[in-house]
């Protein structure tokens, strides 16, 4: 049996690329890296080791349908220490974006969408009040 080292990226296909590359860098602090070799087909946005490949779509593109509905990938989490999870949410809010939280017992999640309607989890084990 082979061993899976980590998730390396998640493909996105987005309605306008330049757009979820400032979204994804303003709103999570994601960085871009190979640019300079693959432009803008894929964009690729950091998280540490961890990326999320933006493509650009060819044509008209409907919202991501309900992941609670529909037999798909239900969201993206990227996880946080509790600093950084009362910023999201200070961030988000004065964004304008709006978020879910929920309690899982061993951690707390808030979930929201970004502008392709792809629904986004932050999530943190570090739950002290």
């Amino acid at each position: 049996m082979f061993r899976v080292k980590r998730l390396d990226h998640v493909a996105l296909t987005v309605r306008d690329v330049q757009r979820s590359i400032a979204w994804y860098r303003d709103v999570f602090g994601l960085e871009r890296r190979h640019e300079e070799t693959w432009g803008d087909y894929p964009v690729m946005m950091f998280a540490g080791d961890t990326a999320l490949a933006l493509f650009e779509a060819r044509g008209p593109v409907s919202d991501a349908p309900d992941s609670r509905g529909a037999a798909i990938m239900r969201h993206v989490a990227f996880q946080v220490d509790r600093v950084n999870f009362v910023k999201a949410q200070e961030t988000l809010r004065t964004r304008g974006v709006h978020f879910e939280f929920q309690d899982h017992s061993i951690s707390q999640s808030i979930y929201f969408l970004d502008p392709d309607g792809y629904e986004l989890e932050l999530t943190t084990y570090d739950i002290r009040s």
